[in-house]
């Protein structure tokens, strides 16, 4: 045989080689399942950095399985009421749910100090507590009951400490004032003398603009322009001291979750990672853009709450954060470990952040 044609020959046969090899690997690999989940969210449909956060977490999960989960979103009453969504996705009527803790307080009260905790745990400090300090670990405890899988799925940063039609410059004008405000803020807001009201982002706008509500804290800069608050209301306030580091969460329905190969389940959690991490990012990112915005342009008139009235909040959220401590085992033993870290972090923090924060506003 020729030299040339025992070239060929042989490349003809290592190329049918590998077409044989191949061939049962692409058909593994089409043979896989496929899983189309739906993820309800406590948010209107694409609002900016809450909304397109939960959108690009469902993009991340599918993109990184190569498609082999497809994830629809869909926003606030599109699929169920925005605060249904936690017993949708507990009985399967979705696979994931985007929201955060402190909305669940009704079925549990520890699930608050997941989200937001007055005067507590800043967004990095939140991501160290849950991920290095065993915070995720009680997290899926408390979730389990309801048979859920939660993670950790976006952070807000600092917020602010809202909107009001009314100058607060002592303690008691927040006496007998009607304000949007969830969680454990809100409780506070009453033991101070006010009443608090729980409602979704959707309706808060023109809540506020009727006077049905006399005040209300969104979010931030970035959301608070987006919503038009600025129209509603004339004085904005900080800091937000009811939610200094807010954590939203994707809590997956366990059952769905238990069906994933281990690959994944994986890519699933991880995802949630990267999504937390963004978010926190673009928030930092933009709100200081939308506040030059509401200041230059909106001509809102930034102010910051008076030190006593700060005081004695802070005096009032630690009594109620004792109380709900106090009212369960899960949630004592929650709170133990979140006023750990938090005092470990505070003493860190003191020589490291707020030192140089400190320093660098001076110079």
């Amino acid at each position: 045989m020729k030299r040339r044609d025992f070239i060929k020959t042989v490349g003809g046969t290592t190329l049918l080689a590998g077409a044989t090899v191949a061939a049962p690997q692409l058909a593994n690999a089409k043979s896989k399942p496929l899983y189309k989940w739906k993820m309800v969210t406590t948010w209107p449909k694409n609002f900016p950095g809450l909304g397109t956060g939960a959108n690009n977490l469902a993009r991340l999960i599918t993109e990184m399985t190569d498609g082999r989960i497809q994830v629809k979103v869909y926003g606030a009453k599109e699929l169920v009421p925005a605060f249904e969504i936690f017993d949708a996705v507990s009985r399967g009527t979705a696979e994931m749910g985007h929201g955060a803790a402190y909305y669940w307080k009704g079925k549990s009260e520890a699930a608050q100090f997941f989200a937001a905790v007055p005067f507590g745990l800043t967004a990095q400090e939140m991501n160290a507590w849950l991920y290095h300090g065993g915070g995720m670990e009680l997290w899926q405890e408390v979730y389990a009951e309801f048979g859920l899988v939660p993670t950790a799925a976006g952070n807000t940063g600092v917020q602010m400490g809202g909107w009001f039609n009314k100058e607060i410059n002592t303690v008691a004008d927040l006496k007998g004032l009607k304000m949007r405000i969830p969680g454990l803020g809100g409780e506070v807001l009453r033991r101070a003398g006010g009443t608090p009201v729980s409602m979704p982002g959707g309706e808060i706008f023109t809540s506020l603009k009727s006077g049905a509500i006399d005040a209300t804290e969104w979010v931030g800069p970035y959301n608070d322009l987006a919503f038009g608050l600025h129209k509603a209301a004339k004085h904005y306030y900080y800091p937000g001291w009811h939610e200094p580091g807010t954590t939203l969460e994707c809590f997956i329905n366990k059952k769905a979750f238990d069906t994933l190969p281990a690959d994944l389940q994986s890519i699933v959690l991880n995802a949630s990672r990267v999504a937390n991490q963004d978010m926190l990012a673009e928030y930092t990112a933009r709100n200081n853009r939308a506040l030059d915005t509401l200041v230059n342009e909106h001509k809102v008139d930034l102010r910051r709450y008076p030190d006593d009235v700060l005081n004695k909040l802070r005096s009032l959220s630690d009594d109620v954060v004792s109380e709900v401590a106090s009212k369960d085992k899960m949630s004592k033993k929650v709170f133990e470990s979140f006023r750990s870290f938090r005092d470990q972090a505070s003493r860190w923090h003191d020589v490291s952040e707020r030192a140089y924060l400190n320093a660098r506003s001076k110079s």
